[in-house]
């Protein structure tokens, strides 16, 4: 089994990334300031002390490390975009700088590829219709600015002994794990309890099937993926059509918000993510996620109209 040290692995995302990997055989570590909570995980994961600080010598959280996967992120509770809250400096210092540290140090341990976890934010207002991997960054926020800057910076240090890929994701959606609220939790409630919900679209993208993004890449030809960048992306969606499947789940009938408009939204391709064997869930999977979600964390449906 290969040892990888996923950073951030207690996070939504991470956790993701984590439970995929020990199914397909991995032998993973979790990187981190706290080890993860009892339960958290399927099995005991160890845990590596390390956290976003450019300044800290954390090159020992490498031993016998063969990938590390970049997920780690810090940010304002429930904010990316905005996540820098009053403090910009200290935003760019430990996602930025902190995180090229931590490139550095791997790289300098005999880590073999490292994936970081990047974002659609790199592309801000890109006047392409749709995103693919050679449309201009134009990242209009400090969070996109900072993506954007860290894989530069480790795509700079690619090499015949380090292997390097971004992959820019989307809105993740799924289950948030034992004792944590999942990303609708509040939007289905505020449906559930009658309350007027606001139009919106996104794409969105089930964390494992980004997991799955992170194993293809580890597993791929070397000149496959080295030094590129991947988007992953899968649905696009609104509150609408995930209140629409709500609606059907619980039976509840309050009015569904109006439809957003998505006509000029910038959806992203991953033509080539797919060439690498990615098949995400599509909405299918979004649907009996919905579902299955429905049943946690939500107000009691018996409130609401029959239909």
């Amino acid at each position: 089994m290969t040892r990888v040290l996923v950073s951030g692995g207690t996070g939504f995302v991470g956790r993701f990334i984590v439970e995929h990997l020990i199914a397909h055989g991995y032998k993973v570590a979790v990187g981190g300031r706290t080890p993860p909570p009892a339960g958290l995980f399927s099995q005991p994961v160890p845990h590596v002390a390390l956290r976003l600080d450019p300044h800290a010598d954390q090159r020992a959280a490498f031993d016998d490390i063969y990938y590390f996967v970049h997920a780690a992120f810090e940010h304002v509770e429930g904010k990316y975009r905005g996540g820098e809250g009053a403090d910009p400096q200290g935003f760019r210092r430990a996602n930025l700088d902190g995180s090229v540290r931590l490139f550095d140090e791997a790289r300098a341990a005999g880590v073999r590829r490292c994936v970081f976890l990047s974002s659609r934010a790199v592309y801000g207002e890109t006047p392409a219709p749709i995103a693919d991997e050679t449309s201009p960054a134009m990242p209009d926020t400090l969070y996109g600015t900072v993506k954007l800057a860290g894989e530069d910076a480790l795509k700079s240090m690619t090499g015949h002994s380090f292997a390097t890929t971004s992959l820019r994701v989307t809105g993740v959606y799924g289950p948030a794990g034992p004792g944590r609220t999942h990303k609708w939790s509040s939007l289905f409630a505020d449906y559930l309890a009658g309350k007027p919900v606001p139009p919106r679209a996104g794409t969105e993208v089930h964390g494992d099937d980004v997991a799955q993004s992170v194993r293809l890449v580890l597993e791929a030809d070397t000149a496959k993926v080295s030094g590129k960048v991947f988007n992953v992306s899968d649905v696009l969606t609104g509150n609408r059509e995930i209140l629409a499947i709500l609606q059907r789940a619980t039976g509840c009938s309050y009015p569904l918000p109006p439809a957003a408009e998505t006509a000029a939204f910038k959806e992203m391709s991953t033509d080539k993510l797919r060439a690498l064997g990615w098949t995400p869930g599509g909405p299918e999977r979004l649907a009996a996620t919905i579902r299955d979600l429905a049943g946690y964390g939500t107000a009691n449906a018996g409130d609401c109209p029959s239909p």
